[in-house]
């Protein structure tokens, strides 16, 4: 059985720390990365709205990059949306990001709040499955 490895990236390590969760699990060549919010590194919510969706993506990226792997290695996104009403919104923003077809398989769902704060309107959340194992770094 692969080892488990905790993905931290530079900048993350008080989510790990305090919070109690790794923002990305690597096991073998597959990588679990934890929803991702729109905070910046000092912990503070990102505005607007399309600027919060933005940085999301941003964290993903990084939790993937962390592991040896991109963007296009992503295989499952799963979206949280406080309004599903920004779904357009979300779809414009994951375009400039996901552009390797196929697309992964993606599921959106609504929630009540995300991140336990108010204010966050979406987490994104995915499973990557890396072209070779990844190494922490």
């Amino acid at each position: 059985m692969p080892e488990r490895q905790a993905i931290i990236p530079k900048g993350m390590e008080d989510v790990y720390e305090k919070i109690g969760y790794a923002p990305g699990v690597l096991v073998g060549s597959t990588l679990y990365v934890s929803g991702q919010i729109g905070r910046n590194h000092a912990m503070q919510l990102v505005e607007p709205r399309e600027a919060q969706i933005v940085q999301a993506f941003e964290n993903l990226k990084q939790v993937l990059e962390t592991a040896g792997g991109t963007l296009d290695d992503i295989v499952d996104l799963t979206s949280f949306h406080t309004d599903m009403r920004d779904l357009p919104l979300f779809i414009k923003v994951r375009n400039r990001y996901l552009t390797r077809y196929p697309l992964p398989a993606w599921t959106a769902i609504g929630a009540h709040m995300l991140g336990g704060a108010p204010g966050y309107i979406v987490e994104i959340k995915a499973v990557a499955h890396l072209r070779h194992e990844g190494t922490r770094h």
